[in-house]
């Protein structure tokens, strides 16, 4: 095991294998501050600041709030730790969602990408590029259809083509809305509270979708 990275929030190990892993994950448990990310030996833990936490809550409410304002069946898995040994590949994202593939997911407690389950439909990543691990091709070998990405202010769309992620200005899994406005319309309402900005969201969704 080579460390090359270690700071306050997170630390970056070299050298690593798959059942080292998966041993860690089990001395962790589930009921930890520390997401993980994985990449064919290089694995990161890192500890979310509260700026972070903030906008993963936030984003995620947000998800929800348009879903259920339009009518749409959805699943949310949190952050899940997904993960392939045949792809060396694993990640817990800051939230995913299953929209297109909710019935084949509906109530499930068990999936398992390894037996042949769909990945989620769309995963959620907050201040990607202070990551020191880039998740995009751990995302790519899971196969995971689109990534929002929010960073500074901005949120970009990301689709799967062809083993890469190419950015988008429409969202695959809820095409109906200007997905990328939502960062304005957050901090608009930021100093008023988490209740309105759901509302504004939602006020949002119905305006957009009326046209």
């Amino acid at each position: 095991m080579v460390v090359t990275s270690h700071r306050a929030d997170r630390v970056l190990l070299h050298s690593i294998s798959w059942e080292q892993f998966e041993r860690l994950l089990e001395d962790l448990g589930d009921h930890r501050a520390a997401r993980i990310a994985y990449d064919n030996g290089t694995l990161e833990i890192m500890t979310p600041l509260l700026e972070h936490q903030y906008f993963k809550e936030v984003i995620s409410d947000s998800i929800q709030d348009v879903a259920e304002e339009l009518e749409i069946d959805y699943e949310s898995y949190g952050s899940t730790t997904w993960r392939k040994r045949i792809k060396m590949a694993g990640v817990e994202p800051d939230n995913c969602f299953y929209f297109q593939n909710e019935p084949i997911v509906r109530g499930r407690l068990d999936l398992d990408l390894s037996q042949g389950d769909p990945p989620p439909d769309l995963a959620l990543e907050i201040d990607i590029t202070s990551k020191s691990l880039d998740r995009f091709p751990i995302y790519a070998r899971l196969e995971v259809p689109e990534l929002w990405c929010y960073d500074e202010g901005e949120l970009k769309i990301y689709h799967l083509q062809d083993g890469k992620y190419v950015e988008a200005e429409i969202s695959l899994a809820l095409p109906q809305l200007p997905i990328r406005e939502l960062p304005q319309l957050i901090e608009t309402h930021r100093t008023a509270g988490r209740r309105a900005i759901r509302r504004a969201v939602r006020e949002w969704a119905r305006r957009n979708v009326k046209g």
